[in-house]
């Protein structure tokens, strides 16, 4: 019979009391498949999106298998985003609570090398990487791979279409021959069955079918004249009201228009493309992902990675050549119970696309009217949160733990007002309801964090 519940599972107490006090007791559909064969030590490849509670797979197995006496590279995970690898890193964190000797080690690009060797100097048990950074480690012999058990691939279409592969090769060379294999991926299209074959051993296959249930996800197509398209957006975007909505746009050019003619018409709104530094990348994602900014438009190349929980609604600006690029787009709402939107814009050309995507999808397409509407420059609805930017992180050993003390100190304002605390080398990132952000300015610049005083002001940035 299957397990459904984590206490059903082999696992050392201390890692079962830790995953029950995160709130975690029922497998989902991916873990009960997975985690068995996974602390079997047999390989798997697995279909499974984010959202699936696929991190939790292979970061349970990896924390099963780890020797802690020894400092040496035991586990892997190699990531197509530094945004996924980050979000690995923290989920992995977190399982791991149940003991401090754990090490584990973000190796990515955008950030200083010399650190990272430090680091792994000093001893680390997990390495989670992007293929390029890895590649680098691995040639200056900074990284070591003798003692590896354990390699993931996450995330390995995204890395495929990336065009990774041959980074992602040369890296499983270093890897000794004797390890378990873990690959997920969204798809099992031909490219990542052959990266299988080339990888695994005797793989066990995981296939959770998750379609798009139009009672999770309501789908709705508007015919649109190709000039109207950016009206019936404003429309759109003004009579749903979602309060956060990724628009996906074609080009680069669309984006980037795109983004512009709705901040010039007052919507709260950022674009992501594949021209944005490291930098300015962190900080689109940082205000998206904490509620400060509504609106994200994005290129599909972009949003790889990209991980936005409780995601209202999607919109298709135009619609893609590729059904299945359709399906994943539309696959980032209506997540983890909640329903989603899903909006498509079409001009009549494009009606083959549609015809495509109910194929496809085995459904008919739902039509819906778009009222008249003039795009125009007034002050639409404001997202719930603002962003503080503090001059002080990691690097100043600030902690989200130390501004959530200075925010809600004896003077200060309630944890309820306080969002998403995100922390990075040199600054740090806090969102705070509309609301509140005054007093919260006050708090952070009268008090002390860490015994210091930081500048702190709304971030500049959107």
């Amino acid at each position: 019979m299957k397990s459904s519940t984590f206490s059903s599972l082999p696992l050392k107490a201390a890692l079962l009391e830790n995953i029950e006090s995160l709130g975690y007791t029922q497998l989902t559909p991916i873990q009960a498949e997975s985690l068995p064969h996974i602390l079997e030590g047999k390989d798997v490849i697995a279909q499974a999106k984010t959202g699936s509670g696929k991190t939790a797979c292979f970061g349970i197995g990896i924390l099963s298998l780890l020797d802690l006496s020894s400092f040496k590279v035991q586990a892997m995970v190699v990531c197509p985003t530094r945004e996924l690898a980050d979000q690995v890193c923290k989920e992995i964190r977190r399982l791991a609570r149940f003991t401090q000797n754990i090490k584990v080690l973000s190796l990515c690009g955008g950030v200083p090398f010399s650190p990272q060797s430090d680091s792994l100097r000093h001893g680390v048990h997990i390495v989670v990487g992007t293929p390029g950074r890895l590649q680098e480690h691995l040639r200056k012999r900074s990284l070591r791979l003798s003692n590896l058990k354990i390699l993931v691939l996450d995330e390995a279409d995204r890395m495929l279409d990336m065009g990774f592969e041959e980074a992602v090769t040369e890296v499983i060379s270093y890897a000794p021959t004797h390890r378990q294999t873990l690959l997920f991926s969204a798809t099992f299209a031909d490219p990542i069955r052959e990266l299988s074959q080339k990888f695994q051993y005797k793989p066990v296959t995981v296939s959770i079918e998750e379609g798009h249930h139009a009672d999770v996800i309501e789908q709705l197509f508007y015919e649109v004249e190709k000039n109207r398209r950016t009206d019936a957006l404003g429309y759109l975007l003004s009579y749903h009201r979602p309060e956060s909505t990724v628009i996906f746009c074609n080009t680069k050019k669309d984006c980037h228009d795109v983004a512009n003619e709705l901040a010039n018409s007052g919507f709260s709104v950022q674009a992501l493309h594949g021209d944005l530094e490291q930098k300015d990348r962190d900080q689109v994602l940082v205000r998206f992902a904490n509620k400060s900014c509504s609106i994200l438009v994005a290129t599909d190349v972009a949003a790889r990675g990209l991980d936005i929980k409780e995601l209202q609604a999607v919109v298709n600006y135009e619609l893609p050549w590729d059904p299945e690029i359709y399906v994943h787009r539309i696959g980032r709402t209506g997540r983890a119970g909640n329903n989603g939107l899903a909006l498509s814009l079409c001009a009549q050309q494009e009606l083959p696309r549609v015809k495509a995507i109910e194929e496809y999808q085995n459904t008919t397409a739902k039509w819906d009217e778009v009222a008249p509407f003039k795009m125009s420059h007034e002050d639409r609805f404001e997202p719930p949160m603002v962003t503080l930017w503090i001059d002080g992180g990691r690097k100043d050993k600030v902690r989200p733990g130390d501004i959530l003390g200075a925010l809600t100190g004896d003077t200060g304002i309630s944890g309820t007002e306080v969002g998403k605390i995100d922390i990075f080398d040199n600054h740090a990132y806090v969102a705070i309801k509309q609301e509140s952000v005054n007093a919260a300015l006050t708090c952070l610049r009268n008090g002390k964090i860490k015994g210091r005083s930081f500048n702190v002001r709304k971030s500049q940035w959107g």
